[in-house]
């Protein structure tokens, strides 16, 4: 199976792709596209099912983008899904490691607290429900198999109410229209649920008779989303609340976190319950941890963990979702946590000027992983742990690759390297992991006295290596400086060096430093006030 659901078969020597397809199936086909290496088809008949399959419980399974599984038995489904990741591993990051057995969701279906669903008109028809394999063609979704049986009925309401009231629907062709989604979120078993319009617009007529009509059904606000921007991208910068609360407050891991539309939460409580659960275990913290929690969001990873450690550090670019995690620390009582609004780069240099080194960090970066230079900036903080959270199989093996390089790696524990996945998504392609990274210790210790003036060092040379200046000049100004530069610029400022360190043959024509280089040197030998 490929990570997108689809069975891998084989004809005439190539590899054919065949959606809702299952491991051991026998069937007919006729292709639909096919490229030089391999080729796309679609099912004609089942000529002897797989083992694995079961009876689909959706009606619109075969047209809908959101599940690929609901067609094959949770366990099938599971194993494919560690497959994956094994296999990212062992392709990606060229590291065959061992991985600790998924952790399933004990909730198959209704499991979702959010739903972001697209609203469109075809033929006089309001369509409310999720957007076609491949397309943007939106299908009807009356029930939605992993999604609460509320939300369901606020989706009826709210089309009943858009039919009932002139009130145009997006067209996104034309970029005319108001009413572009219908964003639902609620707190554990409902007990408050959020409704936000996403509105191409700035008012949303009819409100009222709006939340009249869904506030019987459990909704506690009605709020709307501005998003004038032609674009894919659903949820606007600015949000507002026109009746009831312009938030939800849910319980997780013991703490209680108050969740806007724009603030990032996952999707399945009791699975992220479960997964924090497991990175708080891995992060070893005690009484004497500094924590860093890197892409903090409103806080929740690292506000479940702030009762074991000597100070927390949120660091996130949203200014409003800093915002909300100093409101989620008051919340809860916590007053050894503090959030910085930043990026990497910023936070490292403030902390490094506050002599703050962190025992741990903790990463949750969005699909696409984390840069290079803020893996180079963690690194550089030299924390003892690294627990990095991840919903990408590929773009986490791709970073890990990266971590294994730069000095650090995966334990391993009872037989397995610390790499967990755990399924947040079931019915879906995507699955979360977290992975422990800890700093390479070599096999065996010497124990040396040095005594820095039997070794005639200057005083400036004991301040920073020259790989500390390669380090900061890389940092700052993207780019690399050679031994033989750092010491021309050293000798240019007057700092003695001892006569064996760094210096070129003198029978040879050594390169000239670059002015660019030179700036970048002395920048960094007054950092470490070496001049």
């Amino acid at each position: 199976m490929t990570s997108e659901g689809s069975g891998v078969g084989h004809a005439e020597g190539m590899a054919v792709f065949v959606p809702m397809t299952a491991v051991g199936d026998c069937i007919s086909a006729h292709i639909l596209k096919t490229k030089k290496t391999y080729a796309y088809a679609k099912i004609d008949e089942i000529l002897t099912p797989s083992a694995d399959r079961t009876q689909v419980d959706c009606a619109v399974f075969a047209q809908c983008g959101g599940c690929v599984y609901r067609h094959i038995r949770y366990d099938a489904e599971l194993k494919i899904k560690q497959q994956y990741v094994e296999s990212c591993f062992q392709r990606i990051a060229k590291q065959p490691l061992k991985l600790c057995r998924i952790v399933g969701s004990e909730k198959t279906v209704g499991y979702r607290n959010k739903a972001q669903l697209p609203v469109r008109e075809e033929n006089g028809e309001i369509k409310i429900g999720f957007f076609s394999r491949h397309t943007h063609r939106v299908v009807n979704s009356d029930a939605c198999r992993i999604q609460p049986e509320a939300f369901t009925r606020i989706a009826q309401a709210f089309r009943e109410w858009v039919m009932e009231y002139p009130v145009s629907v997006y067209d996104e062709i034309h970029h005319t229209g108001l009413i572009r989604h219908l964003f639902l979120r609620a707190s554990e078993n409902c007990k408050e649920i959020m409704v936000c319009i996403v509105i191409n617009g700035t008012e949303l007529p009819h409100a009222r008779e709006l939340y009249e009509r869904i506030a019987p059904l459990g909704v506690t606000g009605l709020l709307i989303n501005i998003n004038r921007e032609q674009t894919n991208v659903i949820l606007g910068e600015k949000c507002r609340t026109l009746y009831g609360k312009g938030y939800i407050t849910d319980t997780l891991c013991t703490k209680q976190f108050d969740i806007s539309p724009l603030s990032f939460y996952q999707v399945n409580r009791a699975q992220a319950q479960r997964l924090y659960a497991k990175a708080a275990e891995y992060a070893e913290c005690d009484e004497n941890t500094v924590l860093l929690d890197m892409y903090c969001g409103v806080g929740t990873i690292g506000l479940t963990m702030a009762d074991k450690v000597k100070q927390l550090i949120g660091v996130e670019i949203v200014p409003q979702a800093v915002e909300d995690a100093k409101k989620n620390a008051e919340k809860n009582g916590i007053t050894n946590a503090r959030f910085l609004c930043g990026d990497a780069a910023q936070a490292a240099r403030q902390l490094e000027q506050e002599k703050i080194r962190p025992n741990v960090v903790v990463l949750d970066p969005p699909r696409k992983g984390c840069e290079e230079s803020l893996i180079q900036t963690v690194v550089g903080m030299n924390p003892d742990r690294i627990v990095y959270v991840s919903c990408d199989p590929a773009t986490l093996a791709r970073d890990y690759a990266r971590f294994v390089e730069l000095g650090y790696a995966c334990p391993e524990q009872n037989g397995a390297h610390c790499v967990t996945p755990f399924d947040l998504f079931p019915g879906t392609q995507h699955c979360e992991m977290v992975v422990l990274l800890s700093r390479k210790m070599p096999d065996i210790h010497i124990d040396l006295e040095i005594n820095l003036d039997e070794l005639d060092a200057t005083a400036a040379e004991t301040k920073a290596t020259y790989q500390e200046i390669k380090d900061y000049v890389f940092k700052e100004f993207g780019f690399k400086v050679s031994s033989l530069n750092i010491s021309q610029v050293k000798t240019e400022c007057g700092i003695i060096e001892r006569e064996n360190y760094n210096k070129g043959k003198p029978d040879r024509n050594q390169p000239n430093c670059t002015e660019e280089k030179r700036a970048a040197i002395k920048k960094a030998l007054k950092y470490f006030q070496m001049i």
